[in-house]
This record gives C-alpha cells, structure tokens and sequence, in this order.
C-alpha cells in the first residue's frame, strides 16, 4: 500500500475502482458533543468518509478539527474542511499538522464564505492565501516542506481535497479553474450541490475531453430537496445555486406532505446517472441537517454495503 498518499479509506475506496458515497455534518452551533454523537450514527456505515464543515456561510460553530477529531473516536472517517477567510499561513500549517496528529487523513480546502454573509459581518477576513495556493501548500507539506522550504521531520500524509461549483459565473471558465485545482495538487474534487442536470452533463463533457478525471476523483455533489419552500429559497438566496423552474415545479406538484419523498426521488435519479456518467468517481451527499435520512437513502440508491478496503 505504500503507493497511497494517505491511507484515508476514502484514498483506498477510490483507488480500488469503488463509486465512493461520503457524507456532510455541520458542527453545532455550541459544545454540544451528543448532538455531534447523535448525528454521527446515522452516517457511520453509510458513507465512506464525512465532511466536516467549517464554520459555514461564516457562521461560527464547534471548530471543524475538534469536530473531526471526535469523529475519529466514534470511528468514523472524517473529511476535515479548512477556509482561508479565518487563517493566516501559520494558523493553517499548524492545524493541518494537528489533523494529522489526531488521526486525520482527509481534508477539502476552500476559500470561505464572505463574513457578509454570516452572524458576525463585522469579522476581518483574512484570506493569507486563497484555496489554489493552499491546495498547492498541503501538497507540499505531504512531500516534507513548510511553505518557507524548511524541512518537516514528519510530513502530514492527507488525501488533499477541493470543491468545484460547474455553475458560477463565468461558466466557460469553470472547467480551466477545475484543472487548476488539479494542477495545484488536488487529489479528489467535490462538487457543489447540482441540480442543473443539463448543464452538468455538458461539464463533465468538457471535463472529460480535458482528460481531468483520469488525474483526478470527480464526486457530483447531491442534496435532496424538502420541499419546494427550501428550492425556492436555495435558488433566491444561496450564491452559486443553479436550480431550473421544473424542478420547483415538480416539487410544487405535490401535496405538501409528500414533496420530501419527491425531494429524495429526484436524488435517487441523479445517483443512479451519475453511476453510469463517464468520468464520475463517486457522489457527496449532503443531506443538510438530515443526517437521519442518510441510511434510507443510501439503502435506496443501491450503495450498501460500504466497501471495505
């Protein structure tokens, strides 16, 4: 096994040619470890890895790395997060050597939702570096060297990891952004939510023709609708989203009491596409602040039992 960069079961799952399945939790807004427990349960089996979140939409919570190390006691497989809006370049060394001190061998970097955007829009955002040199930074570090060049005695192995929206503006740019991010060093892309079927069809059609994901694992991020209510409102509201009318429209077709079923119905369809579409190596889902509805939907979309590698 020493050709893998990490060890992470996410690494091995992937590696062996598995559609890989991971998971999302958000840290509490407290100390409140149970909660954190409770949720873990519904995803251990499930998924083959879980991210932690950090501090999102800028909104503060347990950090992402004590979060992700209580993880690792419950015996789960955490996918730590890391922002640049909080950190500066030392704070973010630091705590990637920390992640690998307690047990922690997957990470995704991002940049960080703006603080306008949060519960303290006064916070000074920091952004030290942005998340394609800090992409670049932990792949360094895992090869033996601080961002200064000196000499690490133990470098921290992490399967490095970065997001991907296939719908931001401009959108011709998106799949050259994708193949900097892999050029920095990014061992697995996930991508945001996707609802726009169509349009990410016709990405993962440029993606392919680029030969991206034979340097890459592309997971499709999925997250399956409630209601017609939070579309709306994810469409209105979330930056980035990119939902189609028919899909409102489907779940506004019908009765109230069943647009979750619908919501989930949806979700399964798009699993089972992204089974079969070329260059897809996996799917992350998030199931916000719906961790129990992740070993039904699991259970449906036909990916259990987990592998083990």
């Amino acid at each position: 096994m020493s050709e893998l960069k990490s060890g992470s079961n996410l690494e091995k799952v992937l590696k062996a040619g598995h559609f890989a399945f991971t998971g999302e939790c958000g840290p509490p807004k407290g100390a409140n470890v149970e909660h954190l427990k409770e949720k873990f349960k519904y995803l251990k089996g499930n998924v083959d890895c879980v991210n932690l979140t950090d501090n999102q939409t800028a909104v503060v919570r347990m950090s992402s790395l004590a979060a992700s190390s209580i993880m690792v006691g419950e015996g789960l497989e955490p996918n730590f997060q890391m922002v640049c809006r909080d950190r500066n370049r030392l704070a973010i060394m630091s705590d990637i050597l920390g992640a690998h001190a307690l047990g922690i061998r997957n990470m995704l970097y991002l940049s960080g939702d703006h603080q306008s955007f949060g519960n303290h829009p006064q916070a000074k955002n920091v952004h030290d570096i942005d998340s394609m040199q800090l992409i670049a930074l932990v792949k360094k570090m895992r090869e033996g060297k601080f961002m200064n060049d000196d000499d690490i005695d133990v470098p921290p192995k992490m399967f490095v990891g970065a997001a991907c929206n296939p719908f931001a503006d401009p959108y011709e740019y998106r799949v050259y952004r994708l193949a900097n991010k892999i050029t920095a060093g990014a061992d697995f892309i996930q991508t945001q939510c996707i609802f726009n079927m169509e349009k990410f069809r016709d990405f993962m059609k440029k993606t392919v023709d680029m030969g991206l994901h034979e340097k890459c694992y592309i997971l499709a991020g999925v997250t399956p609708m409630k209601n017609a209510g939070m579309a709306n409102f994810m469409k209105k509201f979330v930056p980035g989203m990119d939902i189609p009318d028919e899909l409102i429209k489907r779940l506004k077709g019908v009765e109230k009491k069943d647009q979750a079923e619908e919501g989930i119905k949806f979700a399964l369809e798009q699993v089972e596409e992204f089974k079969e579409m070329e260059g897809v190596a996996g799917v992350h889902m998030m199931a916000i602040e719906w961790e129990h509805m992740v070993p039904e939907i699991a259970e449906r979309a036909g990916v259990l039992p987990r592998p083990v590698v």
